[in-house]
């Protein structure tokens, strides 16, 4: 069995002192390549450093929709630069809309924007963060579509109802669970999960954030996307081993990804 973390931030420093450790644990627990998501390009070195130290780590380059206001033209340039400078570079992001913790939709929205055609033009997937702005979000993708073309993608750390997960399920997007989706309270993220289609759905981390039951509480890592994954076997009524097969597959897909490298 092969699991696929598709959503870490192992470059933390909440991780510097026990990395080895960790990554011993998440090959105990079968896990055989993670996706390393990026803040902001600052990051871009320390990533590769990492992806240079673990042949099993791919990694996206963009910025989050929280840091929208250090956007800057020459920016997107680095994004542009680093993407095509580095062939583990497998996505564009993490970007997207956060109406939750900051007010500047307009220039999130720019950014979002910008951060799209980047990934249009080196026909590369993208790593959306959406937090209550679902609606929006919407529009601005049916919008691109129509007026740049389609890009392929992931909504990274899924956490909205079922109408809305079908919205980007009919916009190509695949969706992916955290350890959010085990909490005792998220029957709605929950009831998104039982109906996203086995080819679109993937597993994540989104480490050190978010642990899963019945690690919850504690500095989440990537071994723990097994806990996601067993909970999600048991949610669809299915094996432990489908989830493994059908996530993998479809990471490998999305990101272009081969186990064998």
């Amino acid at each position: 069995m092969q699991l696929i973390d598709t959503h870490v931030h192992i470059n933390f420093d909440v991780f510097e002192s026990d990395l080895e450790d960790i990554k011993n644990r998440w090959q105990k627990a079968e896990v055989a390549h993670l996706v390393h998501s990026c803040v902001e390009p600052s990051e871009f070195q320390s990533i590769k450093t990492l992806a240079d130290r673990f042949g099993n780590l791919s990694f996206a380059v963009g910025l989050h929709p929280l840091d929208a206001e250090k956007w800057t033209s020459s920016m997107g340039e680095d994004v542009l630069n680093h993407a095509q400078s580095d062939h583990r570079v497998v996505a564009i992001g993490e970007m997207g809309l956060d109406f939750y913790k900051a007010s500047n939709h307009e220039q999130q929205q720019e950014v979002l924007e910008a951060q799209l055609k980047i990934a249009h033009q080196l026909q590369k997937p993208v790593i959306i963060h959406c937090r209550d702005a679902a609606q929006k979000l919407k529009d601005v993708l049916e919008l691109f579509w129509e007026q740049t073309g389609q890009v392929r993608g992931v909504m990274h750390c899924w956490s909205g109802t079922p109408e809305e997960t079908q919205w980007f399920l009919d916009l190509g997007f695949y969706i992916s669970f955290s350890g959010v989706v085990t909490f005792k309270k998220a029957q709605t993220i929950q009831e998104s999960a039982k109906i996203v289609p086995e080819d679109r759905l993937l597993i994540e981390t989104d480490c050190p954030f978010l642990a899963p039951v019945p690690k919850r509480g504690k500095r989440n890592e990537p071994a723990n996307v097994r806990h996601v994954a067993e909970f999600l076997a048991t949610l669809r009524d299915v094996p432990l081993e489908t989830i493994a097969q059908q996530t993998t597959h479809n990471a490998c897909k999305l990101f272009n990804l081969s186990l064998n490298s």
